[in-house]
């Protein structure tokens, strides 16, 4: 379990659901090390207050509703990261169509997870990117993982991974913290940092859905035209 950070994680939200908005602020409210500084029922709301003089510097995580109305949540991304460079994106949505899960990967978000998600995992998932991780919904890894393991060895030998760097990176993309990767392959959570750092550097990224947007870029992943939707979990 990712602890609570010991300073105040300031933290806004941009959601159009009432309902949602009030139950994030009643679990940050409760919740010690977590500060809900903001909550918007638009991007445009959201974009507009960051864009207050030191208003940005004070925001560290953005929880991030993709089904907004008006401008959409993907669309908000590279404005967020203009007008708050500082602050990780965590997407946070009922949508679990790939073609979505791609983009805001592509675009930059450190986190993707769906609205079932229960409140202690948002929490662990932004104490996570705080530490300069990242998180994906076990349900949204699944199916990424799905596609690398659908096109063989072949794509990954491209970046010279060795077959336990491989093993690493489906552990990865399942949604394991690094302790259940070292139970699962039998090796030491040190073994397990070293692998990754490996990885990491092989792919030449800093995380785990840069790794999967990496994948895209390169090949590995191929990116479907229609992608099909899987159901919400």
């Amino acid at each position: 379990m990712t602890a609570a950070p010991a300073q105040a994680v300031k933290i806004i939200l941009i959601e159009d659901n009432p309902e949602y908005r009030r139950a994030i602020s009643m679990t940050m409210e409760r919740s010690e090390g977590y500060e809900l500084v903001g909550k918007f029922g638009s991007a445009e709301q959201a974009l507009a207050e960051l864009q207050k003089p030191d208003t940005s510097n004070d925001i560290d995580v953005v929880l991030l509703d993709l089904g907004l109305p008006k401008m959409q949540g993907l669309e908000s991304i590279s404005w967020i990261e203009k007008y708050a460079p500082a602050a990780k994106i965590v997407v946070l949505t009922q949508s679990d169509k790939r073609a979505d899960v791609i983009e805001a990967i592509q675009h930059g978000a450190s986190g993707y997870l769906l609205k079932s998600s229960s409140m202690q995992e948002i929490r662990e998932a932004i104490s996570l990117v705080m530490q300069g991780g990242a998180t994906l919904d076990p349900s949204v890894a699944k199916y990424l993982l799905d596609q690398i393991q659908s096109r063989g060895p072949s794509g990954l030998s491209d970046f010279n991974l060795s077959a336990r760097e491989s093993e690493v990176l489906e552990l990865i993309s399942r949604g394991l913290l690094r302790k259940e990767i070292a139970k699962a392959l039998s090796i030491s959570e040190n073994t397990v940092v070293t692998h990754i750092r490996h990885l990491y550097d092989k792919l030449n990224v800093s995380n785990a859905p840069a790794a999967i947007r990496k994948a895209y870029e390169s090949g590995i992943l191929p990116v479907e035209e229609n992608p099909p939707e899987t159901d919400s979990v």
